[in-house]
């Protein structure tokens, strides 16, 4: 079949793809101004391209799968399978003028918006009903009004930049986070596809681990079915007989946002010896 070509962004979504990639079980580095990271699988083939191209050149065939927004691809409109949204790098397509400009001024006159989203900015724009121009920009955008521009329509995550930059926010556009794309030809060939679910799998059973933990604990007879009956899980608890009719050994797989409830409620049925440790991947 030969390797699985796979197109990975540059700049800030590449340390969580990196950190997905290891946690998933195939470590990956990448050495000083290049852009061939060497990940450990013989038969996974990155290279490193800006987000904006991804969506394209999967389309084109050139590559078999990747990772990029899904602002990207609807700026594009790149004709390609999205398999897992991973969750990273979420951020909101935003429009916002100087905090001083009201609705009606815009609406008087032909406003110019500034933007690298030409293609999702046309789309709002006209919906939304302004007559407009585009300007396209190459990266901070938020500097263009009031000078140069009267509407910016970018990504943020907070909003802060934004404020800093005397702008409001007057209507998200859309919402964005990093996701695990393929091509539809890929995805045709039997063995690619598999390839490539079986990532998705690993991505997703490794995503799942970040977000769960394990506790273990001992319980006596007498008080089991009590403790038993007030566990959370993922299915039913792991129980164990201990050595010398002890007691029993209880394992469960919780969300770690609930540890802090769970603990306490555990002692008053009955735990003991609790221990809590980290889990790398669930399976269901």
């Amino acid at each position: 079949m030969g390797a699985l070509r796979l197109l990975i962004p540059k700049g800030r979504i590449y340390d969580n793809i990196a950190g997905l990639f290891t946690d998933a079980g195939f470590p990956i580095g990448l050495a000083d101004r290049t852009y061939r990271p060497v990940i450990g699988a013989d038969w996974l083939d990155a290279k490193i391209m800006k987000p904006q191209n991804v969506g394209e050149l999967l389309e084109l065939g050139s590559h078999d799968a990747g990772f990029t927004g899904v602002d990207w691809l609807r700026e594009s409109g790149a004709d390609v399978e999205e398999i897992l949204d991973l969750g990273f790098d979420k951020v909101r397509i935003v429009a916002a003028v100087p905090a001083g400009l009201d609705e009606a001024a815009l609406r008087k006159k032909k406003l110019v918006a500034a933007t690298e989203y030409v293609n999702l900015a046309g789309r709002w724009l006209q919906t939304a009903g302004y007559d407009y121009r585009i300007l396209r920009t190459y990266g901070a955008t938020e500097v263009f009004p009031p000078d140069d521009a009267d509407m910016i329509i970018d990504n943020t995550a907070t909003g802060q930049t934004l404020r800093d930059n005397g702008l409001r926010i007057v209507d998200t556009v859309m919402e964005s986070s990093t996701r695990f794309v393929a091509s539809k030809t890929a995805l045709a060939n039997p063995d690619k596809r598999r390839r490539i679910e079986e990532l998705a799998m690993l991505f997703h059973a490794a995503l799942d681990g970040r977000e769960m933990t394990m506790l273990e604990m001992n319980v006596t007879q007498a008080r089991l079915d009590a403790l038993v009956r007030g566990l959370p899980s993922m299915r039913s608890p792991t129980v164990a007989p201990l050595f010398n009719d002890a007691g029993f050994a209880v394992k469960i797989a919780v969300k770690k946002r609930d540890v802090p409830d769970l603990i306490p409620r555990l002692k008053q049925l009955g735990a003991a010896d609790i221990v809590e440790y980290d889990l790398r991947k669930v399976v269901p």
